[in-house]
């Protein structure tokens, strides 16, 4: 049985067709960078993953049970845009989830087990590169250092799958090198399952273990949105012998672009 399993998905708002017929497993530890032009539903299927958006037909199975329809500790999200909370210090951000599921109303928690969170907290934090950022408030921090204590935050909770909606987007050519090998370093020692959503096709193959790409196979100029996105390549990476799939897929996905 397959960590995660995917069943003739299909995703619509109303008449417009957004995802059909994707059957797809992935084994646990895995890394799939997702990669497509604009609009063919790559956050769409992340939502899916994450439990805010629910399937029109077919179903995800996580170790064989259905996914649960909304968000919860198994499943941790790192967006482009910094999901941290202002008004906390580094360690308070990274504290504040299990001191939530210690204390659901007050979110105090006192004694042995605020020890133990903080030791928790301290280890995540020292994992991406902040523990000399230690008291410093989000408005303190540079792109880089606010989008690791992000990561820092969903690493909290222990999550069976991370889900990263452009997470590098935003940063300049050299931070974005950093996160890179920052990402990599926590997939393998935490052994992470991973799926990534990238507009960056260079990005999308230099990390993690396999891509996907999302294209739409199906075209009807009288009736546009009839048909939805399918995962038209899915390639495992680090095997070497890839440059004609990267050119063919490159051209493919520009040649959509111009075409939209």
């Amino acid at each position: 049985m397959s960590f995660l399993t995917i069943n003739n998905l299909w995703k619509s708002y109303g008449d417009v067709q957004v995802l059909e017929r994707i059957n797809l497993s992935v084994e646990q530890g895995e890394f799939v960078s997702m990669v497509g032009a604009s609009g063919c539903g790559k956050s769409t299927f992340l939502n899916m993953l994450l439990g805010k958006e629910q399937a029109t037909r077919g179903q995800i199975l996580l170790e064989g049970n259905m996914l649960k329809q909304e968000p919860d500790e198994e499943r941790g999200i790192v967006f482009q845009r910094y999901s941290v909370f202002p008004h906390l210090n580094v360690l308070q951000n990274v504290m504040i989830a299990d001191e939530f599921t210690e204390a659901k109303i007050l979110g105090w928690v006192l004694g042995s087990k605020r020890k133990l969170i903080k030791e928790k907290a301290l280890a995540f934090i020292d994992a991406v590169g902040l523990t000399p950022a230690l008291k410093k408030y989000p408005h303190e921090l540079s792109g880089g250092m606010q989008q690791r204590l992000a990561i820092a935050q969903a690493l909290m909770k222990a999550p069976k799958i991370l889900l990263l909606d452009e997470p590098f987007g935003a940063l300049d050519p050299g931070i974005r090198a950093d996160m890179h090998q920052l990402i990599r370093d926590i997939w393998k020692k935490n052994k992470l399952t991973i799926f990534m959503v990238t507009h960056d096709i260079k990005e999308g193959f230099e990390l993690g273990s396999r891509l996907w790409v999302f294209d739409k196979v199906r075209h009807d100029p009288h009736a546009p949105n009839m048909y939805g996105a399918r995962v038209t390549y899915d390639l495992a990476l680090n095997t070497g012998g890839q440059s004609a799939d990267i050119n063919n897929i490159v051209a493919e996905i520009n040649q959509h672009e111009k075409n939209k």
